[in-house]
């Protein structure tokens, strides 16, 4: 069969892409190797979605080139997507400053994507593997489990690594490379850290303890936000957030009271409660588990008034700047978002094609560009979708 153009990847960004190019009046057929559409939509924000968010700048991206992001972004905005939210009835609400969600469900977000290509002629086929693709003269010939699609363009939306239990391959690697792009090595984001040997003891027993605000920093870079103890490591927004930064052997610190000034709090807690125990103090400001463990392991647990003020503001300070030595990450089991990809170097920053095979885009996560946490991929899958969608 053929058709003007052919989106292999039918997830956020593979139907956005659709639904530009169908305005245009263009044939689109969207292939998938899933069972259905938008399967990492569906899981998303805890099944309601957290489908872009209000802050979105080109800094809130991790990229080889920083700025490639910019023309997409700038060209089809959150307010663009909340439009199309709106225009389909679909009640929303802002969780974290600027952090959109679904009032009901994931399901909305992937019915909206779908009705809207409907609406476009634009044509989605799951359980279709593509097995082969080849250059044409016309364009691409590409072999998929339904027979094979000549096509004009060929949009590349297959997204990444993580979490490959969703279906997630390699596939849109491979086709980069074919066609001669080079692809930055690949890695884990937004994923938990894991500990390991006496650090990962001294926390063990600690699963499921939470911090609603910590300060994770590693480098120049730091996030604020929850912090939660698993029984493999550390996780929660903050961890998550640093983790697409951190490298193993990298410095990690954490400021495990942000919202307190330790180091001034506990000699005024001294001459307050004198006869209290500095793990009984400690837990006004962190959980009580937490506090005695770091008392077990790290300070001795005497009355106040039995320490001298320059121990105390020690102790405030090392809190202020905890570290912990993590040996790695969970993986793309469990990643968000796999860093690295396709190298925007041989993209066009305001097509998303290739600047060596006329007619070849790609768009989303399989691109060199990685948002942050909270909503901020899916605004990227939009914008490289729409950008490739409105030329292809």
């Amino acid at each position: 069969m053929k058709t003007d153009v052919l989106i292999v990847g039918a997830g956020a960004a593979g139907l956005m892409c659709a639904i530009a190019a169908g305005r245009r009046g263009r044939r689109v057929l969207v292939v998938d190797h899933a069972n259905k559409p938008g399967k990492k939509i569906l899981m998303s924000g805890g099944g309601r979605c957290n489908f872009t968010h209000l802050g979105v700048t080109p800094a809130n991206y991790l990229s080889a080139n920083p700025h490639f992001a910019k023309s997409a972004l700038a060209r089809y905005t959150p307010a663009d997507f909340v439009a199309l939210v709106e225009k389909h009835r679909i009640a929303y609400h802002e969780k974290e400053a600027g952090q959109l969600f679904c009032d009901d469900s994931s399901k909305q977000i992937v019915r909206l994507l779908l009705d809207e290509c409907a609406a476009v002629g634009a044509r989605v086929e799951t359980s279709c593997v593509v097995q082969r693709v080849r250059r044409t003269e016309e364009g691409f010939g590409v072999l998929t489990a339904h027979g094979e699609v000549h096509a004009q363009s060929l949009v590349v939306a297959t997204g990444g690594l993580s979490i490959p239990s969703m279906g997630a391959t390699g596939f849109g690697y491979e086709l980069a490379r074919q066609f001669g792009h080079a692809v930055l090595p690949v890695r884990a984001g937004l994923v938990p850290l894991t500990l390991s040997g006496k650090h990962q003891e001294h926390y063990q027993d600690l699963a499921g303890v939470a911090l609603p605000a910590v300060e994770a920093r590693a480098g120049r870079q730091a996030f604020r936000a929850g912090m939660l103890f698993t029984h493999r490591g550390i996780s929660g927004p903050a961890i998550l957030q640093i983790s697409s930064y951190w490298r193993p052997g990298d410095d990690l610190r954490l400021d495990l009271a942000p919202d307190a000034n330790l180091d001034d709090w506990l000699p005024a807690q001294r001459a307050a409660r004198p006869a209290a125990e500095l793990k009984n103090v400690l837990a006004d400001v962190l959980p009580k588990r937490l506090a005695q463990r770091l008392c077990e392991r790290w300070f001795d647990s005497r009355p106040m008034r039995q320490y001298r003020e320059p121990e105390l503001r020690e102790v405030g300070r090392q809190l202020h700047d905890w570290p912990v030595t993590a040996s790695g990450t969970e993986g793309y089991r469990t990643a968000e978002v796999t860093l690295g990809g396709v190298d925007t170097d041989g993209l066009s920053s305001s097509t998303m094609q290739s600047k060596l095979v006329p007619g070849l885009y790609f768009i989303g996560e399989v691109v060199d560009v990685t948002g942050w946490l909270g909503g901020y991929n899916f605004q990227w899958a939009w914008a490289s979708g729409h950008a490739a969608g409105e030329v292809a």
